[in-house]
């Protein structure tokens, strides 16, 4: 990956959590437990992003800090059906933001050895910074479609 396509995807991951606070904006109790089909309902993304970008927060530090960590990887589903229940999800949504802001501020100042650095994940193998970097960069887009699916939104 070059330099110009990490700073796409940088600012793509820094845009993020627009994207979901926009697919939530006037969301009505009603939405928030509607799901389209058989996707999770808007709330349950909302606490799921905050559980994501925790742990993303995590892992991409564990990445720059340790020499060749395991990534351990949770049951998302679980998490979901587990701790969702009716809590609210601005708390939730502020998490994201909140990782998200710092985790951007490491990756603008990542040297060229840092982006070349490794670890294991305990469910897909070997991942490195550069594959951190293309999950989570869309992650919060592809949710906030989701909300939106959900909602109707075009």
């Amino acid at each position: 990956m070059d330099k110009e396509e990490r700073a796409v995807l940088i600012t793509r991951y820094k845009e993020g959590h627009r994207a979901v606070v926009e697919a939530f904006r006037g969301i009505t109790d009603d939405e928030l437990d509607r799901s389209a089909g058989s996707e999770w309902t808007p709330r349950q993304i909302a606490h799921h992003l905050a559980d994501s970008e925790m742990m993303s927060a995590i892992r991409i530090r564990r990445l720059l800090a340790e020499d060749n960590p395991v990534i351990h990887g949770y049951d998302e589903a679980e998490f979901a059906k587990r701790l969702t229940s009716d809590r609210p999800i601005t708390p939730s949504l502020e998490a994201m933001r909140y990782a998200r802001e710092s985790t951007a501020q490491l990756l603008e100042r990542l040297s060229d050895d840092d982006w070349v650095r490794t670890g294991t994940h305990s469910e897909s193998g070997p991942y490195s910074v550069e594959t951190w970097l293309k999950i989570y960069a869309a992650h919060g887009h592809d949710h906030a479609a989701q909300v939106k699916r959900s909602r109707g939104i075009k």
